[in-house]
């Protein structure tokens, strides 16, 4: 037996949790943990099994690209070993610590760097995305009522959960950053009556939201400017940030507040909704080198200190961690439906790139660290807030009165 079979096993063994089985390139095979095998984990040559031990995350993903490891079973349950502490161990190297450094300078969130990040993931194809998002192509969590709610339902119930916490009303000004393809800011201009700014640095992204803003004859309340979030000007009622604060960058969150704290009035009202961590901690190594480039997920702690020194005043936190990890598993379901297209557009390497993130993913909001914020606030102190979260729960109530601490609104 190979020294590095032994090490692989010795490593494994403090993490069978559960039972699964490893077949080796060697041919031989070992059972971790008691009763039948929840998947198989296949590494067909020593190499990959020498770069998951030297990177767990970076290598195993790597090797699963490649084809030089195979799951049988549901890939997520097997990601879910990657989440004990154990077997993160052999990431604390200070190898693999300076490699992650040199990616963070590689990738950082400069403007031209902002560019080259979000062209990387989000200018794929605007197809690509088509084939597995919802039809308003909301590629953010979803809200769901019921587990059993379609995507298409919860998407649309997430768009209206975000429109009631900021208190929308009909001639108000929106301000939206990272618009994605201009699902939420047509929703809130067609449903709740407010004008809308949205930026966006995607090409590809701005191009579609037009087109879709020009079909629903709202060009003359929705305007898609091709911009970065940082160049933002005006004078707005509200302020959202639906699945953006991933892209900013830890060194930038005080541009990003400072550019809210200038455009927004006197006691407006703010969202960010974002991946978050529990504590201070980087991504996945994997996901920054292959998915989202110059991406971070920041620990509340890291954000609402920024956001105080701003005058930023946070009024309401929510987790909605598990809603996220069932977005992502209808993600997964519709893109392996149509992965025989995708691999046609791509390669089998991209197919597999892409089934280990969005499985990965789910595995992170399932077991690991990985959580939803949305946080509303105000610009400044008001008593303009409703003085209850009764309003967020009347489903498909776009007008309605919200009691406020300044009376009814």
């Amino acid at each position: 037996m190979s020294k590095v079979r032994k090490t692989m096993e010795s490593v494994l063994e403090n993490v069978s949790h559960y039972p699964f089985k490893v077949v080796f390139w060697d041919v031989g095979e070992r059972t971790f943990g008691r009763g039948e095998p929840e998947f198989v984990v296949r590494f067909k040559s020593e190499k990959a099994c020498s770069r998951v031990l030297s990177n767990v995350n970076l290598g195993f993903g790597e090797g699963y690209m490649e084809g030089e490891i195979d799951v049988d079973g549901e890939l997520e349950r097997c990601f879910s070993l990657a989440f004990i502490k154990d077997a993160r161990r052999v990431d604390a190297t200070w190898a693999n610590k300076a490699r992650l450094l040199l990616l963070a300078i590689k990738n950082r969130n400069s403007m031209d760097g902002s560019r080259k990040n979000i062209s990387h993931h989000y200018d794929l194809s605007n197809d690509f995305y088509q084939l597995w998002l919802d039809p308003n192509l909301q590629y953010t969590c979803a809200y769901f009522t019921d587990p059993g709610q379609s995507l298409t339902d919860a998407q649309v119930g997430k768009m209206d959960h975000v429109c009631r916490k900021l208190q929308l009303r009909a001639g108000q000004t929106l301000l939206e950053t990272g618009c994605g393809w201009g699902g939420f800011a047509i929703h809130a201009a067609k449903r709740y009556g407010v004008k809308v700014t949205a930026y966006n640095i995607s090409s590809e992204q701005i191009a579609l939201a037009r087109r879709r803003a020009a079909e629903e004859g709202l060009t003359d309340r929705v305007t898609f400017v091709h911009d970065d979030y940082r160049n933002a000007k005006g004078d707005f009622d509200a302020f959202a940030s639906i699945g953006m604060l991933e892209h900013v960058g830890k060194g930038h969150y005080s541009d990003l507040c400072r550019v809210i704290a200038g455009t927004l009035k006197p006691q407006g009202r703010g969202l960010l909704h974002f991946i978050g961590k529990n504590s201070p901690r980087r991504l996945n190594h994997w996901l920054t080198t292959y998915i989202f480039p110059g991406a971070h997920a920041p620990a509340l702690e890291e954000l609402l200190p920024v956001m105080g020194k701003n005058d930023l005043i946070t009024c309401d936190v929510e987790n909605l961690r598990l809603h996220y990890a069932r977005t992502l598993e209808h993600w997964l379901a519709n893109f392996e439906n149509h992965v025989t297209t995708v691999e046609e557009m791509f390669d089998e390497r991209f197919v597999r790139m892409w089934r280990f993130y969005l499985a990965g993913a789910i595995a992170a909001f399932r077991y690991g660290g990985l959580q939803l914020y949305q946080i509303l606030f105000h610009n400044g102190l008001t008593s303009d807030i409703a003085l209850t979260r009764d309003h967020l729960y009347r489903c498909g109530e776009e007008s309605q009165e919200i009691r406020t601490w300044n009376g009814s609104m």
